[in-house]
């Protein structure tokens, strides 16, 4: 048995998977199962997908830097792996529960109480415990804003199932907003993330006089792969609602923080000046 784990948008090609693979395989090639921790961002279902396919058992891992790491996790018991591939893929996308040694999980609607467990009342990650950072440095302000209430609001919009497991979809200030309708962003990129030429997307919101805002897809291709904005658009409304397809496409590569996820701020910013 051996670990490796990655970023989402590092391993979301067959061919980082293939490399993570053989490098497993030649080291270890006496272990009798690879198992792949994701952090960072959810995963998407194909990418799940993908690594199933390449014999890895995966691990999703929720957390933050003012959490120390990981405060959940989301693995599949017997039965479950039991299931078919795409049915695996949902639950693996999920969040999952807390594990044992880190701080306490509720997800809290804007009135201060749990939201029901129905896997459709939005709520917002609450943490608590001793594994929390105590302070922003040299910013009281940030710090009492974070801790109102007496948890750390993360910012992290998710619903919680029936089973107990919870799932984000969506970091607050990521949602779209258009006709007074939400959107989740990584819905929408995981609608895009299924065509096959598309190797990463990021959709953000972009102002709109009508609407209010309307999603805005940034897409980068797989190596050799290209197609256009039409063929994506129809691609996505076989899935989404109307309102929910993204109406504009940019076509380029993507940076990325230091931590390997997308700079939607910049992205946010640069829409509004097409």
């Amino acid at each position: 048995m051996t670990r490796t784990g990655n970023h989402p948008f590092l391993m979301c090609s067959c061919g980082s998977l293939h490399v993570a693979w053989s490098c497993c395989h030649r080291e270890f090639s006496t272990c009798s199962a690879y198992h792949f921790s994701n952090w960072g961002a959810s995963p998407t279902n194909r990418l799940i997908e993908n690594m199933e396919r390449f014999g890895f058992d995966f691990i999703h891992l929720y957390g933050l830097t003012e959490s120390f790491g990981p405060t959940s996790l989301r693995l599949l018991n017997e039965l479950e792996e039991k299931l078919n591939t795409e049915e695996k893929a949902k639950l693996l996308a999920r969040q999952g529960v807390r594990h044992s040694t880190a701080n306490r999980i509720k997800v809290l609607d804007e009135k201060g109480k749990e939201v029901p467990w129905d896997g459709i009342t939005n709520g917002e990650i609450l943490l608590s415990g001793n594994t929390l950072f105590a302070r922003y440095y040299h910013n009281p302000e940030a710090t009492e804003t974070a801790f109102r209430g007496g948890g750390f609001h993360t910012g992290n919009i998710a619903v919680v199932h029936p089973n107990g497991d919870f799932e984000i979809p969506d970091r607050s200030k990521d949602i779209i907003i258009s006709g007074g309708e939400n959107i989740s962003s990584l819905k929408v990129e995981a609608v895009l993330h299924n065509h096959p030429d598309v190797s990463i997307a990021a959709v953000v919101a972009r102002p709109d006089e009508f609407w209010g805002e309307v999603p805005y897809a940034f897409i980068e291709f797989k190596q050799g792969m290209t197609s256009t904005a039409k063929e994506l658009r129809l691609h996505c409304r076989t899935v989404l609602a109307g309102f929910k397809v993204p109406k504009f496409y940019i076509f380029c590569d993507l940076l990325e923080t230091a931590t390997g996820k997308i700079r939607k701020i910049e992205l946010r910013e640069q829409a509004k000046k097409l």
